[in-house]
């Protein structure tokens, strides 16, 4: 592909911005509009597959109807000869990945604000019937006023069908699987939960919960290991927000936050807490893991709490539930600041 092209005497490639194991993506001009997209086409092993063109072709358009300031607009989907594309909006900035790599682990607040964002274009994704399936940094832009922009809903739908072995693809993917994704269930909402819990772990580590180079091996731990707990990479996570990430992260569908509204709801009410000083942060010890893997406090050293006082763990399970209550206290979101990297963050 040559960055010279000009597909159907309209969309002329300008130069390429990401590279991934399904497609690539160029920077580009729509001759016809004189304005500036990003062109996703496809790799030849997939436009040569009629029934991925088929499911890819249809759920693009699903993306397309798609309006949030949370989501890439997706503007057409054609193809030329055997060159299969998708035109959308140009977001200059810099993918959450890079940021991560760069950053992490980040500031409490700014993940707890990028998480929201993130919930809250999944959640409106969800009320249109439309499933993410493929949630992870590399889909995930931040433009340069500090604004989350998902990505890619029709190539990840597509995809599903794929193997869990197939190269460039599903390594990356693997990695932010839902326990349900890893044993070959059908997905559903909390699956994009399970996978923006996954996103805010390495927001705020650095790391991601489970990792191995087998990606049979990494989907097993998703459905059998509990993940360490974040307070053991970085002590300063609030207990509060280490317990909202470990309950999208649960193993049981049921078990999560009901809907991606709920969880953008408890990380805003725990940023606005953060905000006025009222997030509580104990001196206590990071969370211990039994030979279980499942978390476990270890003991306090003070006396025998007197009648009618909170234990330690009664208090942080009130705090969860003020978290995922309204607030009406909460103070409107700051803005994220912008991202440093100019970049272009288009990856798969």
């Amino acid at each position: 592909m040559t960055q010279a092209r000009t597909l159907n005497d309209r969309y002329e490639l300008q130069s390429k911005i990401g590279d991934g194991g399904m497609a690539a993506v160029y920077k580009a001009l729509d001759l016809k509009l004189n304005r500036v997209v990003a062109v996703k086409i496809l790799r030849d092993s997939y436009a040569a597959d009629p029934q991925f063109l088929a499911r890819f072709k249809r759920e693009a358009e699903q993306a397309a109807s798609l309006n949030h300031p949370n989501i890439v607009r997706v503007f057409d989907v054609g193809d030329e000869g055997d060159v299969h594309y998708i035109v959308m909006e140009y977001v200059e900035g810099s993918s959450l990945k890079d940021i991560i790599l760069s950053e992490a682990p980040l500031p409490v607040s700014r993940a707890l604000e990028m998480g929201a964002q993130i919930a809250d274009g999944i959640g409106y994704a969800h009320s249109t019937g439309l499933i993410h399936r493929d949630i992870k940094p590399q889909n995930i832009l931040i433009d340069m006023s500090g604004r989350v922009k998902i990505t890619d809903f029709g190539i990840a739908k597509s995809a599903t069908a794929s193997t869990l072995t197939e190269a460039g693809i599903t390594l990356g993917t693997v990695h932010y699987f839902s326990p349900e994704q890893a044993k070959g269930l059908p997905v559903m909402p909390q699956s994009d939960i399970y996978s923006i819990g996954v996103v805010l772990y390495e927001m705020l580590t650095g790391r991601i919960p489970f990792d191995s180079d087998n990606p049979v091996a990494l989907a097993l731990k998703h459905i059998e290991e509990m993940p360490p707990p974040l307070r053991r990479f970085n002590p300063s996570i609030p207990p509060v927000v280490e317990q909202i990430v470990l309950k999208a992260l649960s193993k049981d569908p049921n078990q999560r936050f009901a809907t991606a509204a709920q969880l953008s709801k408890a990380l805003r009410n725990l940023e606005a807490q953060s905000d006025q000083g009222t997030m509580v942060q104990r001196p206590v010890p990071p969370p211990s893991t039994n030979q279980t893997g499942y978390n476990q406090q270890v003991p306090r050293r003070s006396a025998v709490p007197p009648p009618g006082s909170y234990t330690y763990r009664d208090q942080q399970q009130q705090r969860v539930q003020e978290a995922t209550s309204v607030n009406p206290a909460a103070r409107p979101r700051p803005t994220v600041p912008p991202a440093q990297n100019p970049e272009y963050g288009y990856e798969q």
